[in-house]
């Protein structure tokens, strides 16, 4: 088996893991690397769409291979004497960008595998993103991109042609996602159907097998792939949230895999860092109990277990949560995977805006209208309800005109200067409304101080991996999603094989 880290092999994101034997190949997720686009992009500087793959391939940002959709190619752009790998699949851990971010780039054949709330998380992020946005949003259905001029230089979105999609391959059964799959709420186009398989009913040139493990976000998977060797990737994953036990039975599973791919994102860390969402429970419990007026609670976006410990606060502290609707439809779509309907009991926050984008229109307000909610009506009792904004919904908070109240930041903390100025200015938004902050504060030279105990990482802890790689006992260690692979190293010595970015190893 020849097993080549084409990124993320030093970064804490961008994995893209590519595995071939036999002339079969799969890749092990193919995500955007934040930390490499952020030495050329910031939030209002990106990828011209209108160049297709052109940009992120001269950067770098991309790996050079002959890979990729047709219809993102400028005729400027020659890829065609580049490795042509075999790609039978991408195996999709998680619904990050930084694990999913790039699949949209890859050839339209190539099949997406992935959990049945993982595949209906990224369809709900295409069908929401804004227009014009990124092509990492373009997944599992995407727009035709035509030439607009005779040069061929410049791109556009075929304005005739329906969505083709890819082939879904479920690691499990959802039986009313095949309908959401193919609902398109963006514009009155269609989705064109492709097939909807369960694992084992697709020959994928090796034995795949999926495992749920615990993440921030629902749906997360490890996978076991079986060649003329055995190998387990972890994808991201953690012991200390509720589904600790899922990630228990896959660290069993892995124990016959003779390499071992695995992130590695706090070995910098101790365990006693660690906090467990129980801890976020009971630390945002007490203070949503103690708290005069409107309380906003702000933590990742589709962190689903995180929104249904707030939602357990409001009702101990006898609130309402209100959402966006953006979350709203979030939770539609996971609806459709287990028919659980994760909406009762919530009000949906009614913006004042010049319209409605589709999707909310035929989804959110047809199905859910009567739990919206205006802004007057939580302005005039915000000591009934807690608000799931973030630093882009502060704006809104000028219709409820908060006098007072608490914010409870329960999210990861900044990473960059840029994110850093984001603190800044959304502490300039708290300040402006009189909140009461926890969770973080800004000191004197405006810096961002982060408080523990307000939020759990998605990620296993230095000491844990420590036991879970010594618990599975593989042959080989390979680090990903790491910023110290050297830590692995000086652990385990021969065992582990570092790689750098596009370096290939054979076992």
């Amino acid at each position: 088996m020849k097993i080549t880290v084409y990124d993320g092999a030093d970064t804490i994101g961008g994995t893209k893991i590519h595995i071939e034997e036999k002339g079969n190949g799969l890749f092990l997720d193919f995500g955007m690397n934040f930390a490499r686009y952020s030495l050329y992009y910031e939030e209002f500087i990106s990828e011209r769409t209108a160049r297709g793959i052109h940009d992120l391939w001269h950067l770098g940002l991309i790996p050079k291979l002959n890979i990729y959709r047709k219809d993102l190619i400028p005729r400027d752009l020659d890829t065609s004497s580049y490795p042509k790998l075999p790609v039978n699949a991408v195996l999709i851990s998680h619904a990050h960008l930084d694990h999913v971010g790039n699949v949209a780039l890859l050839d339209g054949s190539i099949p997406l595998v992935g959990s049945p709330t993982t595949i209906a998380i990224i369809k709900a992020l295409n069908d929401t993103a804004a227009s014009g946005s990124h092509f990492g949003m373009e997944i599992p259905y995407y727009k035709v991109r035509k030439n607009r001029d005779e040069e061929g230089h410049i791109l556009e979105a075929d304005r005739k042609s329906h969505y083709p999609s890819r082939k879904v391959i479920l690691t499990g059964k959802a039986e009313q996602l095949n309908e959401f799959l193919f609902c398109s709420p963006r514009s009155t186009k269609k989705i064109i159907p492709n097939e909807v398989k369960t694992l084992g009913e697709e020959e994928l040139g090796f034995e795949v097998k999926a495992f749920p493990v615990d993440h921030s976000i629902y749906g997360a998977t490890a996978y076991v792939v079986e060649g003329d060797v055995s190998l387990a990737y972890t994808g991201d994953f953690r012991l200390h949230g509720k589904n600790g036990n899922e990630t228990r039975k896959f660290i069993r599973e892995a124990g016959n895999a003779g390499v071992l791919i695995t992130e590695g994102t706090r070995v910098g860390r101790k365990e006693h860092e660690n906090v467990s969402e129980r801890e976020v429970y009971e630390n945002a419990l007490e203070i949503v109990e103690e708290a005069k007026g409107l309380v906003v609670a702000d933590f990742s976006a589709r962190n689903f277990e995180r929104l249904e410990t707030f939602e357990k606060i409001a009702r101990e502290a006898g609130r309402e949560l209100v959402i966006t609707a953006k979350d709203a439809y979030f939770l539609h779509a996971l609806k459709m995977v287990d028919g659980a309907d994760r909406l009762e009991g919530l009000r949906i926050y009614g913006n004042f805006k010049a319209s409605q984008q589709r999707w909310e229109t035929l989804v959110v307000w047809e199905n859910y209208g009567d739990r919206y909610i205006s802004p007057f009506e939580i302005r005039a009792n915000q000591e009934n309800y807690i608000l799931c904004f973030s630093f882009y919904d502060m704006p809104h908070l000028l219709d409820v005109m908060p006098h007072g109240g608490v914010y409870i930041y329960s999210s990861s903390e900044a990473f960059g200067e840029e994110q850093e100025f984001s603190f800044l200015r959304l502490w300039n938004w708290l300040k402006y409304f009189g909140f009461e902050v926890h969770g973080f504060k800004v000191d004197e030279h405006g810096k961002p101080v982060f408080e523990k105990g307000l939020h759990a990482s998605g990620h296993v802890s230095r000491e844990e991996l420590v036991r879970v790689i010594d618990e599975i006992d593989p042959d080989y260690i390979i680090p990903v999603h790491t910023e110290n692979p050297m830590w692995f190293k000086e652990k385990w010595g021969d065992n582990v094989i570092i790689l750098k970015n596009g370096e290939r190893w054979e076992v």
